[in-house]
């Protein structure tokens, strides 16, 4: 499935750019020249679905749709659908962090702008991705009912619509006709600008790395269109939902709010929903990572409205589901995110699926014992990471974690002023080289690491929904970065390969 290689965690919405988000433009393709200049085969970002009203990529509208916000406002002004003045107005000062207030104002206005130009000729197109799309019709009806109520979630709409019965969808499908092309209309221009920019990336020999959150939000197109699926009682309200149980990251466990699969339901499907969302991801994506892979193995179910530390466990689909996708796609190129709680059903599972299981460099130091994180562990099927999007930079952990510093940098066999971070810090080249000697079979590093960027630069606290998902980095970090010295460590550890066989 994979090579021996290397990589880069960066999501989109940090790429450098001057409309106060990262995008599928430029900067996207400047990124795979510098990933290429330094030796690495893969870029894992993280999911691309439109975010919940704290911008949580996990937390998505839709397993299918694409983000807006990642649509390029300067390949809508080439294709002639937006003016020079209109283009201008995009522009949003904010180089250090995702201004997400600040793009959501331009955002729907310039797009509406674009869709009313859009000619006969394109429409066509339009409507032919729309009916080669399985989840767009429906997804495009959803979002023109939510403008019109966005506060209102779908569960809470006349039974009519909630219920999905046949003469309101067609009364709601003639008077919202407008607006429901337009949701098809951005839906077609993320996905066109997006195979662009991937057909560059991978001319360039790097691989994109997908990531498929387990679960999605109540509110979303798929549950209202699919919630025979769902764990929902007659009102479609939730019966309970997903979280996990106290770990490292909070010692009251996370309460997600996710709804939960019905397994015997999606089992007499013979699983075609989840069959059909990897067909879309592995489309998108040259590989993908499935977030909480344990939750197929088993998965904490939290009830009514209590914290998570009063939720159990419960029996997940296991090899069953993964049969039934390797049946449709053979050889899928999948990694599993099997960290946190972790049993032996878990290990079995991962085992018996035959993708690559994780490994966290950060949590080497901070588990006891001989544990699977240390690189002297490291098994050939291993993707290993410095650290996620719910880690701390490796900087910041430095700093942070006085009680494991010094086994990690004994580990690494480091010796002198550890304090220094920036892209050509010491301690951090200790931890990557120790890193990239390992036996995994990927190794990934997070941008904030490959900058040496501090503890202010981490992506997401787990268990804390306000100020996540906003790191972005600048062109002027990125031509810091030692390329000479990452590319040499990638071709001495025989890193310097295809992503994929």
């Amino acid at each position: 499935m994979f090579n021996r290689s290397s990589g880069v965690l960066m999501h989109i919405s940090s790429l450098p750019g001057k409309y106060g988000i990262g995008n599928l433009g430029k900067s996207a393709r400047n990124f795979a020249d510098r990933l290429a200049d330094m030796g690495f085969s893969a870029w894992q970002i993280l999911p691309i679905g439109p975010t919940d009203a704290f911008n949580s990529p996990y937390a998505s509208l839709s397993a299918f749709a694409g983000n807006p916000a990642f649509i390029d406002p300067e390949q809508l002004y080439a294709d002639g659908l937006l003016t020079a003045e209109e283009l201008k107005a995009c522009e949003v000062d904010s180089p250090y962090r995702a201004d997400y207030a600040g793009v959501y104002k331009w955002l729907m206005p310039t797009l509406r702008k674009a869709f009313s130009r859009a000619d006969e000729e394109l429409m066509k197109k339009v409507h032919s991705f729309a009916r080669r799309s399985h989840w767009l019709p429906d997804y495009a009806l959803f979002r023109a009912l939510k403008e019109k109520d966005p506060e209102t979630l779908w569960n809470e709409w006349e039974d009519g619509l909630k219920l999905r019965k046949k003469s309101a969808l067609a009364k709601a499908k003639k008077e919202l006709a407008e607006d429901v092309d337009f949701y098809c209309f951005v839906q077609y221009q993320f996905y066109t600008q997006w195979t662009e920019m991937k057909k560059y990336v991978n001319s360039k020999g790097i691989s994109l790395i997908g990531d498929m959150p387990i679960y999605l939000s109540l509110d979303s197109a798929d549950i209202w269109a699919n919630p025979e699926l769902f764990d929902l009682d007659e009102d479609m309200c939730q019966k309970s939902c997903a979280g996990v149980p106290p770990d490292y990251f909070s010692q009251e466990g996370q309460r997600w709010g996710n709804p939960l699969y019905d397994w015997d339901a999606m089992k007499k499907d013979g699983y075609g929903w989840w069959i059909r969302r990897i067909e879309n991801s592995l489309k998108l994506y040259d590989a993908v990572r499935i977030d909480h892979f344990r939750g197929f193995s088993s998965y904490w179910e939290v009830p009514g409205d209590k914290s998570a530390k009063f939720g159990k466990w419960r029996k997940g689909p296991g090899m069953d589901l993964f049969k039934a996708l390797n049946e449709a796609h053979p050889g899928a190129a999948i990694i599993a995110e099997d960290l946190g709680d972790i049993d032996d059903d878990v290990r079995r599972l991962v085992k018996d699926s035959g993708f690559p299981g994780m490994a966290v460099l950060e949590f080497a130091f901070i588990e006891d014992g001989d544990n699977v994180h240390l690189p002297h562990n490291h098994t050939k099927n291993t993707v290993a990471y410095t650290g996620t999007h719910d880690n701390d930079t490796l900087m910041g952990w430095l700093w942070s974690d006085s009680q494991h510093r010094q086994y990690g940098l004994d580990y690494c066999g480091f010796e002198g002023d550890w304090g220094q971070g920036g892209p050509e810090s010491s301690v951090i080249r200790s931890f990557v080289r120790t890193l990239w000697r390992s036996g995994a079979i990927l190794t990934v590093l997070p941008i904030q690491d490959l900058c040496g960027f501090g503890g202010d630069c981490r992506m997401n606290m787990p268990g804390v929904a306000d100020g996540n998902w906003s790191f972005r980095v600048t062109e002027e970090a990125l031509d810091r970065i030692d390329a000479g010295w990452i590319r040499g460590m990638t071709e001495l550890y025989r890193r310097k390969n295809p992503l994929l066989k």
